[in-house]
């Protein structure tokens, strides 16, 4: 018998960025995937600071930035600035996606795709198609929790500007990644 596929496989099944961080958590896969959804910003020790650094730009040119209350779901922030909910298979796994140039130091608000269709529909060249997905299994008495993120160009122009981009920001995306597994570890064991 074959695995479904991931919620990723359904909405970026082809992608030119990827990035899979993954850890074990000692709790139930409910407990686990509760935390996913409830972790707040404030726990996730990287975000905030990271997410400044890249912000800094927008700040200079006194421009609105991503700046989320510090006790608001991480999830719930990312939704208010752009992302969409791609789908999600209750206790198991949840997906987010945003269309936008990432790689513009300003002018990089996402589009505003309002769902899933609208998402999988964006063609527009010149941009990238970027979805982050976690997944919860059982494994050995506790979870297993993944997160992968995939990102594809919507033109080759498109994909050449976010792929430079992709290599400079990558070692600080993928700290970020795995701050937000650690929060989710320590709310999950905190919980369960």
């Amino acid at each position: 018998m074959r695995a479904p596929s991931s919620l990723l496989d359904e909405v970026l099944p082809r992608f030119d960025a990827g990035e899979v961080h993954e850890l074990w958590v000692p709790a139930p896969p409910a407990v686990v995937f509760a935390a996913v959804k409830e972790v707040t910003v404030r726990e996730v020790r990287l975000l905030r600071p990271l997410m400044a650094l890249r912000g800094l730009p927008r700040f200079l040119t006194r421009r609105p930035g991503f700046r989320p209350e510090p006790s608001a779901a991480v999830l719930d922030a990312f939704f208010e600035v752009g992302f969409v909910l791609l789908g999600e298979r209750p206790g198991t796994e949840i997906a987010a996606g945003a269309v936008g140039r990432f790689w513009r130091l300003v002018g990089n608000a996402p589009v505003p795709v309002r769902s899933r269709e609208a998402f999988l529909a964006f063609a527009e060249p010149g941009y990238a198609k970027a979805a982050l997905a976690f997944l919860v299994r059982p494994e050995d008495g506790g979870s297993r929790l993944i997160t992968e993120t995939r990102v594809v160009g919507t033109s080759p122009d498109a994909t050449r500007a976010f792929l430079r981009y992709w290599r400079v920001i990558r070692p600080g995306s993928g700290a970020i990644r795995r701050s937000w597994l650690a929060a989710i570890r320590r709310r999950a064991v905190r919980a369960g």
